[in-house]
């Protein structure tokens, strides 16, 4: 795949000036371009973008057909029907979906058939099963036996005890979509139920934007992986399994790598490594400005002389959680690069802000943001909040209500209130303390 990134001009240093969160977001966002166009079969197309116009080849459906189990007849054989005067008409055959050759239907005469089944030539109308003695001479049915298996007891013929009219559960051809009719147009999602439309009129295969495969890897020597023991200053490592989680939430094929140690050239041959598979790579950890903060380490020189505008460029945002961040692009690919701060709520946050967005604007996807609303704050007491930042703090949205709730404190660590959390709640940067009943902006995250 290519056209993950477009190349820009050599990127400007973050590091003299502190970058708002619009700022961050619409370079990301100026420099991610859709991934190429290709044919995936249906299974593999689902939660990709259409780039083609999809037209209807055959008219659906491709022919008249039953709506219920019951007889297939004319109309003036029934038009008199009654439960004192039941029509009695002759069986000619059965009648199933996919089966052989049709029975005409002529005067006196009806056809067993079966939902989905061609009417029979000469057939004007469906009785269902109910509204007969199914062929066995006593009252009314209440099921049908399995074409091509007469009833115990059947005559061979069918009392009819209501008239139909004509076209009488009667699915009509092209009743669904007529051939030459738009069926998907450019820029379509294709769910569950455009998938099922695609294999109804027969295409197999279909031209997309596919979802773009990305890389998540978290750097921390301190880092041990789920289910093995802990030692003395270790801890779990969480970010990489939320952040692959959330990739895969947004639509992206994702890819976990375990954690990589403090080293710079280990984390510069792992990303290097993982270069072959990579639409995107997202790192969390080691942005900051501790003596141990290896992305930087790696990452800040990787710009290629032979590859205008590849490179990271290493910031600082004005946002609480993830003031530190890093974008750019690298390889020969221009495999768009984000770096995300370490903090477990810093870098989810972070991803929702930046990674995600970018990961649906390499689907080709219109809606890249998460929907935003604006709820009142429902608070014990007013929220601070640091002069000139833009703060993201996690809460619970009640939509009936309209309102939102913070959960947990502000400390970029406490990942357990961001598991009981389904929204953001922005404060704003001019905001310094925002009241309890005042109308804030919500990023609703479900």
């Amino acid at each position: 795949m290519s056209s993950t990134a477009t190349p820009a001009p050599a990127p400007v240093s973050g590091q003299g000036r502190l970058w708002t969160v619009d700022e961050h977001l619409a370079d990301i966002l100026a420099t991610v371009r859709p991934l190429d166009p290709i044919e995936l079969q249906l299974p593999d197309a689902q939660g990709c973008v259409l780039v083609e116009d999809v037209t209807v080849p055959v008219a659906l459906p491709p022919f008249d057909n039953s709506s219920m189990d019951g007889y297939a007849v004319r109309t003036a054989d029934v038009s008199r029907a009654d439960e004192r005067f039941p029509a009695v008409l002759t069986v000619v055959g059965d009648v199933a979906a996919g089966g052989g050759s049709l029975p005409r239907v002529g005067p006196g005469q009806a056809a067993r058939i079966m939902t989905g089944a061609p009417l029979p030539p000469g057939a004007e109308a469906v009785v269902p099963v109910e509204w007969t003695d199914g062929g066995t001479g006593g009252g009314a049915a209440t099921s049908m036996r399995p074409a091509g298996s007469a009833p115990e007891g059947a005559s061979g013929e069918v009392r009819v005890y209501r008239p139909v009219e004509a076209r009488a559960h009667v699915r009509a051809r092209g009743s669904d979509v007529q051939a030459g009719d738009l069926a998907l147009e450019a820029g379509t999602i294709l769910g569950p139920p455009q998938i099922g439309l695609l294999s109804a009129i027969g295409r197999a295969t279909v031209r997309v934007n596919p979802r773009p495969r990305v890389v998540v890897l978290s750097t921390g020597s301190e880092l041990v992986q789920p289910g093995e023991a802990l030692g003395e200053g270790q801890i779990y490592d969480s970010n990489s399994f939320a952040l692959t989680a959330a990739a895969r939430d947004a639509g992206a094929i994702a890819y976990r790598v375990g954690a990589v140690t403090d080293d710079a050239d280990t984390l510069r041959s792992t990303i290097e490594d993982q270069l072959i598979r990579a639409d995107m790579i997202v790192t969390t950890g080691g942005v900051s400005v501790g003596a141990y903060d290896v992305v930087k380490e790696a990452l800040s020189s990787v710009g290629d002389e032979d590859e205008p505008g590849s490179g990271i460029d290493f910031r600082k945002l004005a946002m609480q959680p993830g003031k530190p961040q890093g974008f750019g692009s690298i390889g020969p690919e221009h495999t768009p690069l984000l770096a995300l701060p370490g903090n477990p709520v810093s870098s989810y946050v972070s991803f929702e802000l930046f990674v995600r967005p970018a990961i649906r604007a390499l689907m080709g996807r219109r809606d890249v943001h998460r929907p935003t609303v604006r709820a009142t704050l429902k608070a014990d007491a007013p929220l601070r909040s640091p002069a000139g930042r833009r703060q993201f703090l996690r809460g619970v949205y009640d939509a009936e209500a309209g309102t939102a709730v913070p959960v947990g404190g502000a400390g970029s660590h406490l990942v357990a209130a961001l598991a009981h959390a389904d929204a953001l709640i922005v404060i704003p940067e001019e905001a310094t303390s925002t009241e309890p009943g005042s109308e804030v902006d919500v990023v609703l995250l479900g």
